[in-house]
C-alpha cells in the first residue's frame, strides 16, 4: 500500500479491533471508519479502567527481596500503544 499524500510504503499495524497504516515517510495515519470507532471505544475504556492513581499495591517487603527491574511507564492513552 502506498500513501496517499506523499507515496512512500505504508506500515500495517494491528491493535485490539483495529488495523492502521501508517506512512514510513511522512508519518500520516490511515484508517477505515470502523476502525476509527474501534480505537474510540478501546480508548474511552482505557481511561474508564485507569482510576484515578495509576499505582499497584505495594508487596509486602522481606528481608530476601531484590529490587524489581525498572518498569515501563504506562501509555498516557491507549493510542499511544499502538506506535509506541
Amino acid at each position: 500500500m502506498t500513501c496517499p499524500k506523499c507515496g512512500s510504503t505504508m506500515e500495517p499495524r494491528t491493535l485490539g479491533h483495529a488495523e492502521v497504516a501508517r506512512c514510513t515517510s511522512c508519518h500520516g495515519i490511515f484508517l477505515e471508519r470502523a476502525d476509527l470507532g474501534n480505537l474510540i471505544e478501546a480508548e474511552n475504556d482505557w481511561h474508564a479502567g485507569a482510576g484515578i492513581h495509576h499505582t499497584e499495591p505495594l508487596p509486602r517487603i522481606t528481608a530476601d527481596m531484590t529490587a524489581p527491574p525498572p518498569s515501563k511507564p504506562r501509555a498516557k492513552a491507549y493510542i499511544e500503544t499502538l506506535f509506541g
